[in-house]
């Protein structure tokens, strides 16, 4: 069963949209591990529009089951998470006004780069992982960088999924066998949905971690919290 992390960015923007604390983002991160969540992510940005470099310190000290961190490595970040030491690091190569992650590493052209900030991480014990397009030489970089895993960037299968499933899944399914093949864990993340989950995790091999808020967050809002967690978690099965 590939496990189940909730990215609770968009409850942090529906808090900071209203200034205060309500939602509370440490009582709905215990509420969804008590839901069955096995993993908590957040993406703290530079201008904190969702997730603040104070919600990641204090989360450390709630989350109980696995805590991710994913951002792009500019100097804060790196020492927020050297400080908060999570679980593991997603590495993301976000501009700094992106509204989302739009975009894998190019772990060739950046191979020198990532080899030095992951290497910082991993001697802190944090386990890495690296956000890449479902490309196999992406892949085969990947593995010269020393990270743990790679997280597939999954919007073109979501954005696809619904025109021809068959032809969306391929990419990904061809990069995890790589990635397998050269001993690297396989996460994937953005724009999974209940609609589409099932079918990636019943075709990409040796999937260990899916991260997904937007969608889980939105389909909450008419089915429950509770309700869409234990509704991913069959599905991941």
């Amino acid at each position: 069963m590939a496990k189940l992390s909730v990215n609770v960015n968009k409850i942090a923007t529906l808090r900071n949209a209203r200034g205060g604390n309500t939602p509370d983002l440490l009582k709905v991160v215990e509420d969804i591990e008590r839901f069955g969540a096995q993993g908590i992510t957040v993406h703290p940005r530079p201008d904190e529009r969702h997730i603040r470099y104070a919600d990641a310190r204090n989360l450390k000290n709630i989350v109980t089951t696995e805590f991710n961190i994913e951002g792009n490595p500019i100097p804060s970040f790196i020492d927020l998470v050297l400080e908060v030491l999570p679980t593991q690091v997603t590495l993301v190569p976000d501009a700094e006004d992106a509204i989302t992650s739009n975009a894998g590493w190019d772990t060739i052209m950046h191979k020198d780069f990532l080899i030095d900030i992951i290497s910082t991480f991993k001697k802190a014990g944090i386990r890495t992982s690296i956000f890449v397009d479902p490309k196999v030489n992406m892949i085969e970089g990947a593995k010269e960088t020393g990270t743990d895993r790679i997280e597939l960037y999954t919007e073109r299968y979501a954005s696809n999924y619904t025109l021809n499933k068959e032809e969306a899944i391929n990419p990904f399914v061809e990069a995890a066998k790589k990635a397998s093949d050269l001993g690297i864990g396989i996460n994937a993340g953005h724009d999974l949905s209940l609609e589409n989950i099932q079918y990636f995790k019943s075709n990409v091999p040796n999937l260990l971690e899916v991260s997904i808020g937007h969608a889980l967050i939105c389909e909450s809002l008419y089915l429950g919290l509770d309700n869409v967690i234990n509704m991913y978690l069959n599905k991941l099965k």
